[in-house]
């Protein structure tokens, strides 16, 4: 990951916002890797915590929201004639919009953790008028869970984030439902025995 350190030593924060926003709109950027690389500077106190979420947050939901206003101003014929110049294949294009007839607006909120989905959901929403007020509460609670999971599993595993990551890449979300309930007994765990080992020292 030497390139994002280079990146986040020259532009910080303001960094972060951006790999963020431009990952959304559609270019192949490794969002999760580098979110959980983030959440792993933080566990190192590289880079703060809470500043580093809402860096990743705010670019998260500046570019679904350029590309919800990319669907309505410009539709399908902007995305089947120069889609595939930012990575939206005509493939991707076909299985988001079987998704979101299925789901609705729940994948926008989804579609966060579908590589490759992600990516197209806002187009979708757009194109279809979804109320923006719709939009809005589906994709951005989306992307607050999203950076949350990904900042925190960095944070909370520490160098083993690498094993994290590997994981949801070959197992994909099902990865992510087993690592989570792990995280948080690890977690529960250890605020158990803060909690305790503080009571005792105080009897």
């Amino acid at each position: 990951m030497g390139e994002l350190e280079i990146l986040l030593q020259q532009y910080g924060y303001i960094g972060i916002f951006l790999f963020l926003v431009l990952g959304i709109v559609g270019l192949p950027l490794p969002d999760e890797i580098m979110m959980a690389f983030l959440g792993y500077l933080t566990s190192i106190g590289k880079l703060d915590l809470l500043l580093t979420y809402f860096s990743a947050l705010s670019g998260s939901m500046v570019g679904i929201t350029l590309s919800f206003v990319l669907g309505i101003r410009l539709g399908y014929p902007f995305l089947r004639k120069y889609g595939e110049k930012v990575f939206i294949t005509r493939q991707r294009l076909r299985m988001t919009q079987r998704l979101f007839r299925k789901h609705g607006s729940w994948i926008l909120m989804i579609g966060y953790f579908i590589p490759g989905v992600r990516h197209v959901t806002a187009y979708i929403a757009g194109i279809s008028r979804t109320p923006f007020y719709r939009f809005a509460l589906f994709a951005y609670v989306g992307a607050a869970i999203w950076c949350a999971t990904f900042i925190g599993l960095g944070n909370l595993l520490g160098e083993s984030w690498k094993y994290a990551m590997d994981l949801f890449h070959h197992y994909g979300v099902i990865a992510l439902f087993i690592l989570l309930p792990l995280v948080l007994l690890v977690v529960g765990l250890v605020v158990w025995r803060r909690k305790k080992s503080n009571s005792e020292n105080i009897n």
